[in-house]
């Protein structure tokens, strides 16, 4: 059985981690060499980015220069999952150090408790970093969590706090909310998407111009939209894959097979029935977009490289969630398959970690967030739920726990649900959404099966994995999931009782 020993996860993780520490720098919460600066950390998160749709993640098809550049001079996580697949809840988790559970970011209209949270950029600090915030982390418009925001005020939400559920038995379809979104597949110079990111490379680059090697190390955390949609690109990035795009993969029955959440996703979103050549189309353009926001990224990578800080800066790439192009006869994000919550992570500092590694094992976005206070010399509250990978990353035979948890509890579905990726296996358990409705499960074997197209969750010779999965599922987020559904559901009910709508906004994102 996959999984883990009677030892507590994170005591083990931990004192493997200052055992590591111990031996490779005389200092437990530090990446640093002894007596010398503390690294600069650069974070650079986009929006909605598929890891299959790199090419560092072997896709030969589309055109990433800069993110494979990245790879080949850092370690590459081959596993690495969001710690929900939607814009807020994600991004709290990582600025929280939390599961979503665990700081109540449950879906794009949520906000940390309080503006003094104790969140990344506040333990960097101090620890005597800078924190700076350039572009998209989809924050209430009052609360910054600790970052100085630089390049414009990218960051206006007003969070209510309020939420919904679908009835387990609606079967209405949101075709205006689809049409929507899809007239937006076309080729044009210039989008929201693209005025946003080109304010980010430009608030980068100014600050890498002007940043000095004597002052505080800096963590700057850029935040782009791309290429998440309204997928309109200029025609020049959409050229390259005219027709050269594969369409989704729906072997037969694997839609009518799916949880009765998956179905309500489809239903909420309006994409029951989807024309084919929309399909095609938008499965073209965001490989271009892909392209387009990686030679942005490029932009700030050569400037850092120019800068007089480039070398003693640790570069961070990820992103908040992946996108399903229509797999799975679904779009957006919003799903546990691979598609939308598996997500890259590059993590590159040649001074330190050999480029051109790559790690195996499942690890998710909190993990990321501890690995960043590591890095500081930051110390983390207690109660943070990620286990720093530094350890990993200096010793490729260290043994890692292999496991991440991904949960989602926001718009479109009957009830949440949460995802454990351990081993070669990833179960995922739905919550029951009434009475009526039983609880529904699902289990992979990403091994034989990376498409996650059968569910082997009802065969008889996985019952005991599933006891297994699911009792680990639960250790980890410290409560049965149908827990967290009913808190959830008594938070949306309440709100933050100050704002003036009561109504979460139309669709979500």
């Amino acid at each position: 059985m996959p999984g883990f020993s009677d030892l507590g996860r994170r005591d083990f993780l931990r004192a493997a981690i200052a055992g590591a520490f111990a031996a490779g720098t005389g200092a437990r919460h530090t990446v640093a060499a002894p007596g010398k600066r503390p690294p600069n950390v650069l974070f650079i998160m986009s929006d909605e980015h598929n890891a299959s749709i790199t090419g560092c993640y072997g896709n030969r098809t589309v055109r990433t220069p800069h993110l494979d550049a990245l790879s080949a001079t850092g370690i590459t996580f081959d596993c690495a999952y969001t710690a929900s697949p939607l814009c807020v809840p994600s991004r709290l988790a990582f600025t929280s150090g939390k599961y979503i559970s665990h700081c109540r970011a449950w879906n794009n209209d949520c906000r940390l408790p309080s503006d003094d949270y104790p969140s990344i950029a506040r333990i960097m600090n101090a620890a005597g970093y800078e924190s700076f915030l350039c572009g998209k982390q989809h924050y209430d418009s009052r609360h910054r969590y600790g970052f100085t925001e630089i390049g414009g005020n990218m960051n206006n939400g007003r969070m209510t706090g309020v939420g919904q559920r679908r009835a387990a038995d609606d079967t209405t379809v949101n075709t205006e909310g689809r049409d929507q979104r899809f007239a937006h597949f076309k080729t044009a110079d210039d989008s929201s998407v693209m005025s946003h990111d080109r304010a980010v490379t430009a608030g980068a680059l100014n600050f890498l111009s002007k940043r000095k090697s004597a002052e505080k190390p800096f963590f700057l955390f850029l935040g782009y939209l791309a290429p998440h949609f309204p997928l309109t690109i200029p025609r020049k990035y959409w050229e390259p894959y005219r027709d050269n795009v594969p369409m989704p993969v729906l072997p037969p029955g694997h839609v009518e097979s799916q949880p009765l959440n998956y179905h309500h996703l489809r239903r909420g979103f309006g994409v029951v029935e989807t024309d084919p050549k929309l399909v095609k189309l938008g499965r073209e353009l965001y490989y271009g977009f892909t392209q387009w926001v990686d030679e942005e990224i490029g932009k700030v990578l050569t400037a850092l490289a120019a800068s007089g800080v480039g070398e003693n800066t640790v570069i961070i790439y990820t992103t908040d969630h992946g996108e399903n192009m229509g797999e799975h006869a679904l779009w957006w994000k919003n799903c546990v398959y691979d598609t939308a919550a598996r997500v890259p992570l590059i993590i590159s500092w040649p001074e330190r970690w050999k480029g051109g590694q790559r790690r195996k094992g499942a690890c998710s976005m909190v993990d990321v967030t501890r690995t960043v206070a590591d890095i500081g010399g930051a110390n983390a509250p207690d109660d943070w739920d990620g286990d720093s990978l530094a350890a990993w990353m200096d010793d490729p035979g260290l043994k890692w726990k292999d496991m991440a948890v991904s949960q989602y509890y926001a718009h479109n579905i009957a009830s949440g649900y949460a995802m454990l990726r351990s081993g070669d296996f990833k179960y995922v358990y739905h919550s029951p959404p009434d009475d009526r409705h039983p609880a529904q499960h699902e289990l992979y074997d990403m091994a034989r099966d990376p498409g996650e197209f059968a569910n082997l969750a009802e065969s008889p010779s996985h019952a005991e994995r599933i006891v297994h999965m699911h009792e680990i599922l639960v250790k980890e987020i410290g409560e049965h999931p149908d827990e967290t559904e009913m808190k959830c559901r008594a938070d949306y009910a309440r709100g933050y009782g100050e704002d003036d709508s009561r109504k979460p906004r139309k669709g979500g994102k």
